[in-house]
């Protein structure tokens, strides 16, 4: 007689997608420390080892939280200029890193390579700049550029206490002796604003969609 597996409520609730979202939760409420198996189990309502059995290091459970923010990633309709699909593409790959700074802390250099990703950021980035008329290398210039902008970026301040991070600032630049650092003590005004400021990413990510625009380059090129 064949004994059937029993059914286990517990790993019926550790469904990947519900583990990313209390992940994320925890680690937005309580810091990037606060991410451990044992406290994502608690949250969850369920054992250490049904939450193992899904992910079963850390790591695994980083590339879950990945992947769960980038399948909300927009999907750009075809037929979308190059600059306009790159921008909406990379705008919407910020706004969704600097909501979880702690999540960044976590993955510091581990590479992003989960499949919602690379489906919905890096192939259709790089086909879309093929079908522009880049090369490989320039394509895979291009997007590297642009995504290492996008990553740090988002990773060097916590967009979401922008008023804590100008006061931290503030603080470390009023210990300095003005005579050995004029310019960043006389210039807190314009120094502070800037750090906390979306329009610096948005303005550089312009920059490099603009420098990087094959239609513009064929144009600055002229008739042969």
């Amino acid at each position: 007689m064949t004994r059937m597996p029993r059914h286990s409520p517990s790993l019926d609730r550790a469904t990947p997608d519900r583990i990313a979202r209390t992940a994320l939760r925890l680690v937005d409420e309580a810091g990037p420390e606060a991410l451990t198996f044992r406290a994502l189990a608690a949250r969850l309502g369920i054992s250490l080892a049904s939450l193992q059995r899904r992910c079963t290091d850390l790591a695994g459970l980083l590339d879950l939280c990945t992947d769960h923010l980038a399948a909300r990633l927009p999907d750009i309709g075809p037929g979308t200029d190059w600059s306009t699909a790159t921008e909406a593409r990379f705008t919407a790959l910020y706004r969704l890193l600097s909501a979880h700074p702690g999540l960044l802390t976590l993955r510091g250099a581990r590479p992003w390579l989960g499949p919602n990703l690379l489906a919905r950021l890096v192939e259709p980035q790089l086909a879309d700049s093929l079908a522009a008329g880049m090369t490989p290398e320039e394509a895979i210039t291009a997007y590297r550029r642009i995504y290492l902008l996008t990553l740090g970026s988002a990773s060097f301040v916590d967009h979401r206490d922008p008023r804590g991070t100008r006061a931290l600032a503030r603080t470390a630049l009023a210990s300095l002796d003005p005579e050995d650092h004029p310019v960043l003590t006389g210039n807190m005004a314009a120094i502070l604003p800037a750090l906390t400021d979306h329009e610096v990413y948005y303005g550089a990510l312009r920059q490099l969609i603009l420098a990087a625009d094959p239609a513009r380059t064929a144009t600055d090129a002229g008739p042969p």
